[in-house]
């Protein structure tokens, strides 16, 4: 994908010329690649911005001012959009790109997949390497849960003599309840 930064190379305006200069200066540093749209020079340019540009983000005499970014043929938004979302650290998701990994962006991302699903993405990935890991874990997790009794300190007790136990102990309460209702 290539994103189209229309932007007036003869700029009268040194507010408009600035702000050109810091959306083109954050693609280069970042490796993003852009194409420069002149509507200064082009008029085929100038008016298929202003016929692509969203009728709620022209300004209220109806001619969007340079730069306007878009994404092939996807509006991204003006300056002000743009800023907004480098100051959020969201400029590639403003331009519709995936962020690089690493990227204050890309963990910005994945911490609100994790809020969103609530559980970490790659918790669940299995690879052959940790696939026998998490089944040794899951052994070793599944012997810690036997309770032993103080006779067979080294034997777990297997689920059958957990459930007789708690017969004989429901059993053990109810004689009691009946001996003292007795009396």
């Amino acid at each position: 994908m290539v994103i189209k930064v229309f932007l007036a190379t003869s700029s009268g305006s040194t507010a408009i010329k600035k702000k050109q200069q810091e959306v083109v200066g954050f693609l280069e540093a970042n490796k993003i690649d852009y194409a420069q749209m002149d509507i200064a020079s082009n008029e085929e340019n100038r008016m298929w911005m202003r016929e692509n540009v969203p009728g709620d983000k022209k300004p209220t005499n109806g001619i969007p001012l340079p730069p306007q970014i878009f994404n092939e043929e996807g509006y991204c938004g003006d300056y002000e959009t743009f800023f907004d979302a480098k100051e959020d650290n969201r400029v590639f998701a403003f331009l519709g790109l995936a962020p690089p990994p690493g990227s204050k962006e890309a963990k910005m991302a994945e911490q609100a997949l994790i809020l969103q699903n609530g559980k970490d993405p790659e918790e669940h990935l299995e690879t052959p390497s940790n696939a026998d890991d998490d089944q040794e874990d899951q052994e070793n997790k599944e012997e810690e849960d036997q309770p032993v009794t103080e006779d067979e300190e080294d034997a777990p007790v297997t689920e059958e003599e957990e459930e007789e136990e708690d017969e004989e102990k429901e059993d053990d309460l109810e004689a009691e309840d009946e001996a003292e209702d007795e009396s």
